[in-house]
């Protein structure tokens, strides 16, 4: 092979991952997984396709190696192929946010208010939890808070929360996370906690910028 096709492969290559996450669906089933394994049936529902739509861009996926799956009976599972491919998304994104201002439009309206934690607010939010000063809730699915959570997070579903909210105290700051920035579930918790009369605000950053920002998780299922 002469140095130029050689160089041409290389290139070829690393294209394979920018082709594969080329599209808004497919790195929206990225970020589902890196929440934990799912199956294509569960990763349609959440995308809001449907699941031969959701088994084409899982094949793209797979086939650039981000993915990998398993059997379960007659179900099949997918996850990613490794922790850096969540990794990838959160810089992604990130390079997104910082270089595109529409994005930047949309995130400020967004996260309207204090909801961004820096690495000290963290810390002391941690330090709040942990004093029993501040309720952290994790309104993700119950199978994505096994996977890894927040340390001292208490998981309460949204498709949940009305139903439990006597579980919480009504004398405490409620605070809500879920998948991360582009997550709105955390939004309709804050918006149903206020109803309820609890002062609440929400997380914008989820697990994986928790981990990206090398603070610590709590991961039962590992």
């Amino acid at each position: 092979m002469k140095l130029r096709e050689l160089k041409d492969h290389l290139y070829g290559q690393v294209a394979r991952i920018g082709a594969a996450l080329a599209s808004p669906k497919r790195l929206e089933m990225l970020e589902l997984l890196a929440q934990g394994a799912k199956s294509v049936e569960v990763l349609a529902g959440a995308a809001s396709i449907d699941v031969k739509l959701a088994s084409a861009h899982l094949r793209v996926l797979r086939t650039a190696q981000l993915v990998a799956v398993r059997r379960d009976g007659k179900s099949r599972i997918y996850r990613l192929s490794g922790a850096d491919v969540a990794s990838l998304w959160v810089a992604l994104r990130g390079l997104a946010e910082s270089h595109l201002a529409s994005l930047q439009v949309v995130m400020n309206r967004l996260l309207a208010g204090p909801d961004r934690l820096t690495l000290e607010s963290a810390h002391s939010l941690l330090e709040k939890v942990r004093a029993g000063d501040v309720v952290l809730l994790d309104v993700r699915p119950e199978s994505e808070f096994q996977t890894a959570h927040i340390p001292g997070a208490r998981s309460v579903p949204l498709d949940e929360l009305e139903a439990r909210i006597r579980e919480l105290p009504l004398d405490k700051e409620v605070v809500a996370y879920c998948r991360g920035p582009f997550c709105v579930m955390s939004d309709a918790a804050v918006a149903l906690l206020a109803r309820h009369g609890l002062r609440a605000r929400k997380a914008s950053e989820g697990v994986l910028e928790w981990r990206a920002a090398g603070l610590p998780l709590e991961c039962p299922t590992v």
